[in-house]
């Protein structure tokens, strides 16, 4: 195993990948200011938007669940990986070697790269079988599907020979191991010794958003394998069934540009699908779909499909296909999109669709879509009698709720009147059965009739994001790299010393490569000395409306932000004075501690490990927070202008107190104060003068 990564080729790596190109293969980002992008948290569920990215500075921060970091960390947490195997990964995509302090290289993956090697090198295998003599079985099975050499091509349609371990020998003579092939899920163990998991079947890749292969599904072909149907990849460290869909790694830039996904139930579908035109399907690999599934989809649609968005299901007819419908629906408030359902006339899937009525019959299923709750409240309503008042009734009963929980107010009264059509019943007491459902729900939810939720929403889900948010703020506390503890590191050089104007030169403050000209010493702002330790975890949302506070915030982020255009002069004068808002001194301190590094790639998260433990998401969120709307040149002048503002405002409050003192002091009895005052004020102004002629 190799040891630890070069620090010189873990900076070379973070510096050559676009953070927003990691982050955008699995949340649709928008423009969200000068340099900012935003998007729906992959962390947590949420409606709206706060999951910010920042390529300039190469971090990213959710301001609702709290989570943030570099292009590692986010690695590191979407794909539950490790600091090594998220550098080795990015490095392995830009084509970078990396190096080991035991002077190894990268030949030695660690486990999760060598799983996914692994299936990559199957997946190889099986598609080089499909072209052999013993495949003509599998070559029927898709022709006779409509699927020719160049469509199992597109999709990577393999073939998993008959026999005991072809696949396992194959791989074994590659380097991988009977242990690594077990893992992956590629093998099993039997009384005669471990064999291929899929034999005899047509092999279909799962890949991730990324396109990694991660598992497979395979289909039966031969009528002597006693197995089931389709056979799929058991739950292994890189394959999660309910977190995969099969087909996004193709469609999911289509669903982002159409705001539309199709959800089929099988890989020929899927195929089907896309090759009639309607590119935006996917599957789920053999599991019913649910709130995982959920979550990756609404993170592609996007946030701003909000009533826009497309989410169509197409079941069969069956009682099966029924009961997908069902469970769908009761998850359909989930979604932001509009939910539907499509059905074939003669309860065709859309692979038989297209193979009997060609590619424009599998679009016109899609076109001809009806809404989801429509489409239940028909399902409902065939289970009774409707010629029976009891029928009626009955029927009333089941499908009032879910006309009262239709999202769009709008829509409501006419799917009212809809029902009381279907039912045979006057209006008005559908209506009131409406209602009535409206008030239960909303009693049981503990809230109000009127107007629904902001988003005219139906079943609003209650405290979302609250346990999340409070566990992704309590995983900030004690993270590796962070010294010292709470209200110690942050106010270090604050409490416990003498007043500024007893102070030495020399016990300025640390960061600083030299005695800043006018910064005898660092002037404690009101409010700062002294107090008393904040709470942990500090937000933006938490500080101060005051001016003051604002400008030390918008100085801030110009400092982590930016710190190159800022420079290395300004960041050492503005690192030294004094704040009044005593977190965001925590921020000044750190930097202060950290302004050699200010030019490195990873410099907001060499903050982030010097701040006290209380400090880390204020920093992250100053990090990502957009500045202003400004063209490129007046950005630059915006930023040192803002940095110089706040230490103009120290160097004017610094002055105004020794001006103070000097008048204070007598010339006679205090000589020698008086001229030390003196000469203070002289440095004050010419620092002063000097900052203004910049």
């Amino acid at each position: 195993m190799a040891g630890l990564i070069r620090r010189a080729d873990i900076d070379e790596v973070r510096s050559r990948i676009n953070i927003a190109d990691v982050v955008g293969e699995f949340v649709t980002l928008k423009s969200a200011g000068v340099g900012s992008m935003k998007g729906l948290c992959p962390f947590h569920d949420e409606r709206s938007p706060s999951f910010h990215v920042r390529p300039q500075v190469g971090y990213y921060k959710c301001f609702g669940c709290g989570e943030g970091g570099d292009v590692f960390t986010f690695l590191q947490k979407i794909d539950h990986v490790t600091f090594s195997e998220a550098v080795e990964r990015l490095a392995a995509g830009i084509g970078f070697e990396l190096h080991y302090e035991d002077g190894g290289s990268a030949s030695g993956h660690t486990n999760r790269a060598r799983l996914l090697a692994a299936n990559e090198a199957a997946r190889e295998w099986f598609t080089e079988q499909l072209m052999t003599e013993g495949a003509d079985t599998g070559r029927r099975f898709l022709g006779e599907r409509g699927f020719d050499a160049a469509a199992a091509q597109r999709f990577g349609v393999g073939y998993a020979p008959q026999g005991w371990d072809n696949l396992g020998k194959h791989l074994r003579s590659r380097g991988y191991t009977a242990e690594e092939l077990a893992l992956a899920g590629l093998t099993s163990a039997g009384e005669r010794g471990s064999y291929d998991r899929f034999r005899g079947r047509l092999v279909w890749p799962i890949r991730d958003q990324t396109g990694q292969t991660v598992g497979f599904g395979a289909r039966r072909l031969f009528d002597d394998d006693k197995g089931p149907k389709y056979l799929n990849t058991p739950e292994t460290p890189v394959y999660h069934k309910s977190q995969v869909l099969y087909g996004l790694d193709l469609a999911k830039r289509d669903i982002s540009r159409a705001r539309q996904v199709v959800v089929v139930e099988g890989y020929t579908d899927v195929m089907a699908c896309h090759l009639a035109g309607v590119t935006t399907a996917v599957a789920t690999c053999g599991t019913s779909f649910g709130v995982d599934h959920i979550k990756i989809i609404r993170r592609i649609l996007g946030d701003d499909t909000i009533g826009l968005g497309e989410v169509v299901f197409t079941f069969d007819p069956d009682a099966a296909g029924q009961k997908a419908a069902l469970r769908a629906f009761s998850e359909e408030s989930r979604f932001e999109a509009q939910t539907y359902v499509a059905v074939a006339p003669d309860g065709l899937d859309p692979c038989d669709l297209r193979l009997g009525r060609g590619d424009d019959a599998v679009r016109r299923l899609i076109t001809s879509k009806k809404p989801m709750f429509e489409f239940v409240i028909r399902q409902k309503l065939s289970n009774y009698d409707l010629n029976t008042v009891e029928g009626r009734a009955a029927g009333l009963r089941e499908a009032a709720p879910i006309v009262a929980d239709i999202r769009d107010p709008a829509l409501r009264p006419g799917y009212t009147r809809e029902l009381a059509g279907m039912l045979g019943v006057d209006l008005g007491e559908v209506s009131r059965a409406v209602e009535n459902a409206r008030r239960r729900e909303a009693g049981a939810q503990g809230g109000s009739t009127q107007g629904g939720s902001a988003q005219g929403g139906r079943r609003p889900e209650q405290g979302q994001g609250t346990r999340r948010h409070e566990q992704g703020q309590a995983g900030q506390q004690g993270r590796p790299g962070q010294q010292g503890q709470p209200g110690q590191q942050g106010q270090a050089g604050q409490q416990g010393q003498p007043p500024m104007a007893e102070r030495r030169p020399d016990q300025g403050q640390a960061g600083s490569s030299r005695a800043q000209p006018g910064y005898p010493e660092r002037l404690e702002a009101p409010g700062e000395q002294q107090s008393a330790p904040p709470a942990p975890q500090i937000s933006l949302t938490q500080l101060p409306s005051t001016t003051a506070v604002r400008l030390e915030r918008d100085a801030l982020m110009a400092m982590l932000q930016y710190p190159k255009v800022v420079g290395r002069e300004l960041l050492a004068r503005a690192s030294v004075v004094g704040f009044s808002d005593p977190s965001l001194a925590a921020v000044r301190s750190a930097i202060a501690s950290s302004i050699d590094d200010y030019e490195r790639p990873d410099w907001v998260a060499t903050i982030v490990g010097s701040v006290g433990a209380p400090y880390v998401t204020l920093v992250e969120q100053l990090a990502v927070a957009p500045v202003p709307e400004r063209p490129e040149r007046e950005l630059d002048v915006y930023l040192r202008r803002v940095t110089t503002d706040l230490i103009m405002r120290y160097l004017e409050s610094r002055k105004a107190e020794v001006l103070s003192r000097f008048t204070r002091t007598s010339a006679t009895e205090q000589p020698d104060e008086r001229r030390t005052l003196q000469i203070q004020l002289v440095q004050l102004e010419a620092e002063r003068r000097s900052l203004k002629s910049d």
